[in-house]
């Protein structure tokens, strides 16, 4: 009995122990995420540690989880940071049982991992970008100690308050009770604060009128949206348009304080422009597809929208730039992000005299903050990782042999023009449709290509021709429909199509590293 009744008091102990430890790191994250939201919510120690981790993440990773986890692996990823530092200080709060300051200085250590990430960030501002991470692990090791010493205190000569009852156990919950309702109530000002900072930027979208185009799209012709229940829509609402990128934070910039730089290698002419000059400018507006590097055959990382925005060989030209070609000392454009993001895209390609452009607007209104608010560039016929760069805030003329951008440097390829690729929408994968007549329809890309033939083959049978809807321009996508009059039992629909050049989109499967998915999309269904 006497056994049972200490390995119960053990267990109880130990409990304690652990609670301790998880309420220190909750003070030390909520502590952090105020100390943040006073100096830039990018700072915060899950921040910085989930960006550090998503740097130093091998690509093929990265791939896994964005097809596993879609536009959710950020929230993924930070919930399996916090779920570790759960874990670390139920570890570090039964330590400090017997080893109080050992506890205590394990928190510290996580500190200064968080300094450590957070000082490797592309976009670090330095020393203050530390201070969340070291002013949380701070008040979460101080914590800790405390509360390990109210489970370790005051001993009496029977042992009552070692054990964990006695005084020793009620001043434990008292303390733990403080500290959990004033780390709640740091954590709740620090949001409080981060929300307030971004007031400024999202006041300044909702102030701006954006001009008509000096450009305007043409209006999309009859047809382009089939009317075949199942299929996507011609044009991605900005609420669905898809989202991959490294931000775990999205930046929110104010357009009113918002600069641009251009300057590097052959840039004769540096300049800095504002959002205001650039919407004084002449804008072109433009049916364009996105598409993400990301995705695989049949995937969802597509979407079109009509852009806003000024022509980006323009502003290159005003800067004294010159296309290799013609030329130029530079083959590479670098592009910045205020979240430290740099991407490559050739200079070539930019002035070809294609509709690259920096976008102010997205289906009619200022760009969404996600999507690179107030300014973002877009490079018809690309890939994003190497032309959609969101947050832009300077642009630089270099060489491909002297600089790699992010992705580069993480395996991907230096160049990426979009492979022709068609999706099958409907039906769907495992789909049981009815009828007689069976209405097999998608889409189809090769962005500045444009798309020629769509064909459909049930089974190992013959290629057939869809039907093209009409496309819009050769840097959209193409929706196609193929009617079928299928036989009981199950069938495997394959689509391939044919661009503008001739080339048949191959049947070959690749991964998307290191420059896009290839391959026929096929679904199997059952009539």
């Amino acid at each position: 009995m006497g056994i049972v009744s200490t390995f119960r008091k053990s267990l109880a102990r130990s409990a304690l122990g652990a609670v301790s430890g998880l309420l220190a790191g909750y003070t030390a994250l909520a502590v952090a995420e105020l100390a943040a939201s006073l100096i830039r919510p990018q700072a915060g120690p899950v921040t910085v540690v989930g960006g550090a981790a998503i740097d130093r993440t091998p690509a093929a990773v990265k791939d896994f989880a964005i097809r596993t986890f879609g536009e959710n692996d950020k929230v993924v990823l930070q919930l399996g940071i916090l779920a570790v530092l759960g874990l670390l200080g139920v570890i570090l709060g039964i330590v400090s049982l017997r080893y109080r300051r050992a506890g205590a200085a394990g928190v510290l250590i996580f500190g200064v991992i968080g300094a450590a990430a957070a000082l490797s960030r592309p976009d670090t501002q330095g020393v203050a970008d530390a201070l969340p991470s070291v002013a949380g692990a701070l008040a979460g090791a101080a914590v800790l100690y405390l509360l390990a010493g109210k489970l370790n205190s005051g001993s009496s000569p029977a042992g009552a308050e070692a054990d964990g009852s006695g005084w020793s156990r009620r001043g434990f919950l008292t303390a733990a009770s403080v500290t959990a309702v004033a780390a709640t109530g740091a954590g709740a000002l620090g949001r409080a604060l981060i929300g307030k900072s971004g007031q400024g930027a999202t006041a300044s979208r909702a102030a701006i009128t954006l001009p008509a185009p000096a450009s305007a799209a043409p209006a999309l012709p009859a047809g382009a949206q089939l009317k075949v229940e199942g299929i996507s829509a011609f044009t991605t609402p900005n609420k669905d348009f898809y989202r991959v990128d490294t931000a775990l934070v999205v930046p929110k910039v104010d357009a009113d304080t918002w600069r641009l730089r251009i300057r590097g290698k052959g840039v004769t002419r540096p300049r800095t422009y504002t959002f205001q000059e650039l919407l004084n400018r002449p804008l072109i507006e433009r049916d364009i597809t996105l598409t993400c590097v990301s995705n695989e055959v049949g995937g969802p990382y597509i979407g079109h929208a009509r852009w806003l925005g000024v022509r980006l060989d323009d502003l290159l030209k005003e800067c004294g730039v010159k296309a290799p070609s013609q030329g130029g000392k530079a083959d590479q454009l670098v592009a910045r992000s205020v979240d430290g993001m740099t991407l490559g895209s050739p200079v070539e390609d930019v002035m070809d005299g294609r509709d690259a452009i920096l976008a102010v607007g997205m289906n009619g209104e200022p760009l969404p903050f996600d999507h690179g608010f107030p300014v973002r560039m877009l490079v018809p016929g690309l890939y994003g990782y190497v032309s959609a760069c969101k947050w832009i805030q300077e642009i630089e003329l270099t060489t491909f042999d002297s600089y790699d951008p992010y992705w580069v440097k993480r395996k991907w390829a230096r160049k990426a023009p979009i492979k022709t690729q068609a999706r099958i929408d409907t039906p769907k994968p495992f789909g049981r449709p009815t009828g007689e007549l069976v209405t097999v329809a998608g889409v189809a890309w090769a962005q500045h290509r444009g798309i020629d033939r769509v064909e459909v083959r049930v089974d190992d049978g013959p290629w057939q021709t869809a039907d093209l809807a009409p496309q819009a321009n050769k840097d959209t996508w193409r929706q196609w429909s193929f009617p079928w009059k299928p036989t009981p039992g199950g069938h495997n629909l394959t689509v391939r199509a044919t661009d503008g050049t001739g080339q048949v989109q191959t049947e070959e499967r690749t991964r998307t590293i290191p420059d896009g998915a290839s391959g026929w999309h096929s679904v199997f269904v059952t009539t």
